[in-house]
């Protein structure tokens, strides 16, 4: 899952179908969150989600910075609201999104959004 493009600072948000690169050089597995099943996620004190209603897909706001989120991205962090712990969230989205794998892609998302700082 690559669900998001950063824009650099000052430059414009990139457009919808422009091709997201997340990889930050761990393999595969690595993201995965090793305490995911006590750890309460929620957005950092300076990111903002917001849902961009002319490109149609949800962008994170941070000082000097905008990332286009891709696919379900902005919905599995739209549950990350610090009550619900990374287990419920995954529940609820296999509720959601019945046939997807969202037990082992969306704890590795997660500790990809916690690494760069913008969930803790």
């Amino acid at each position: 899952m690559k669900p998001l493009k950063e824009a650099p600072p000052g430059d414009r948000a990139p457009a919808a179908n422009e091709v997201a690169n997340t990889d930050t050089g761990a393999e595969a597995g690595e993201g995965t969150v090793a305490d995911a099943g006590h750890w309460t996620p929620a957005l950092s004190r300076s990111v903002m989600l917001r849902h961009d209603r002319v490109r149609g897909t949800d962008l994170l706001l941070m000082p000097e910075r905008v990332v286009v989120l891709r696919g379900s991205a902005g919905a599995v962090l739209r549950l990350c609201d610090g009550r619900r712990e990374v287990g419920a969230i995954v529940e609820e989205l296999a509720e959601r999104f019945p046939g997807a794998s969202v037990a082992t892609e969306v704890p590795e998302f997660l500790g990809r959004m916690r690494e760069e700082g913008w969930i803790r």
